[in-house]
């Protein structure tokens, strides 16, 4: 039977969009996925403030009339304009192990951009650098996270025969937790804070942290905006995200590091890793996820580093060791054994190299991939 591709515009197709992995990905002990609340937001005009400088077209392909490829088309025209590009992006990318499958959704998105008069096609990316990113190329026997994409070995063959190639990969590490703070990590630390009038702050509680969540997006403008793809965070993005994510932080987790003016120039946001909790919610919060999801805030061995930036001004000059020396006491006392590091890009020497002092083992990698179109 031949395939359809048909495009997502209601909100029973919406639905149909966010759902289709589940099929895909039934029994597969790595997957992650997300809540379908946010998936929903994500995707929707008028919740994400992203979509106000984005073209943005969702599609599915069937077969005999049932589901089997999904694919979102996105145009960020603040990225175009920043980086001087006419490129399109694809995201939301899942298909069935069927190349005629994944060529007609490559085909679908890449006439899209054409009629756009786009010069490129690249992903897997979202609206922003918050949204997940990269195709999983290296690392499928490995648990997913909350923050990133997991896919099937035969993606990256179909991209490619797709006529894709590689713009950039990002490597992921899994760091043990040491018995106790590196002595070379706390004589920086201690020094590094002193030098530069620095303090650390912890707060109790994620309503403590809420003061300094707009410089927070502020720090991240300046540290990420050299960094591939990277749009600035917008004063109605800060407001969604913090009113998002913000009340879910373990603020123990989150150490901030204040200048002299209370000014935040370094942060880390970590969170105990919610994988295993999202497998079980299966993209719901009730009635029974929001408890999966509690407990392992509560109780887990594991945590996942989310986002951490350094003000520009103060990049080597030790301050990453003082968030260390913040959290590694906080980890051994609540017997977290592993950190996960997420995407960083294989280039970044600044960030890649903070764990060459720590026992690791970069064990996944991922790709956004790229198309240029015949004009």
């Amino acid at each position: 039977m031949a395939i359809e591709i048909r495009e997502v515009t209601s909100g029973k197709h919406l639905r149909e969009f966010i759902r289709f992995p589940y099929r895909l990905y039934k029994d597969n002990p790595y997957w992650v996925p997300p809540l379908d609340f946010d998936e929903k937001s994500t995707l929707t005009h008028g919740k994400n403030p992203a979509l106000s400088f984005c073209d943005f077209k969702m599609w599915m392909a069937y077969k005999d009339n049932r589901p089997v490829g999904r694919i979102a088309g996105i145009i960020n025209h603040k990225a175009n304009e920043i980086w001087q590009e006419k490129h399109a992006r694809f995201g939301w990318i899942d298909f069935d192990d069927d190349e005629e499958v994944s060529a007609l959704l490559f085909k679908t998105i890449e006439e899209w951009a054409i009629a756009h008069k786009m010069e490129a096609v690249h992903g897997p990316l979202g609206f922003t650098d918050f949204d997940k990113e990269g195709m999983l190329i290296e690392g499928f026997s490995e648990l997913g996270t909350m923050a990133t994409n997991y896919n099937h070995p035969y993606y990256p063959v179909h991209t490619e025969l797709a006529g894709y190639q590689k713009d950039t990969d990002w490597i992921e590490f899994e760091v043990k937790v040491p018995e106790g703070v590196p002595e070379k990590h706390r004589r920086i630390s201690e020094l590094a804070l002193k030098r530069n009038n620095l303090t650390l702050y912890t707060a109790k509680t994620s309503k403590q942290i809420l003061p300094y969540a707009s410089q927070i997006f502020d720090l991240i403008n300046l540290a990420y905006k050299d960094l591939y793809g990277f749009v600035p965070v917008t004063d109605k993005q800060k407001e969604y995200y913090t009113k998002t994510y913000f009340s879910f932080i373990k603020a123990e987790y989150v150490p901030i590091i204040l200048n002299k003016d209370n000014k935040v120039v370094g942060f880390g946001i970590t969170m105990p890793s919610l994988s295993k909790a999202l497998q079980k919610a299966k993209g719901k919060l009730f009635p029974f996820g929001f408890f999966y999801l509690l407990k392992a805030m509560r109780n887990n061995d594991r945590v996942d580093f989310y986002l951490m930036a350094v003000a520009p001004e103060l990049q080597n000059k030790g301050v990453n060791a003082a968030l260390f020396t913040d959290l590694i006491p906080k980890y051994i006392n609540a017997r977290v054994k592993f950190a996960e590091t997420n995407i960083e890009l294989e280039d970044n020497q600044k960030v890649t190299s903070q764990w060459e002092y720590f026992d690791r083992r970069m064990h996944k990698k991922r790709r956004a991939y790229i198309k240029h179109l015949l004009k």
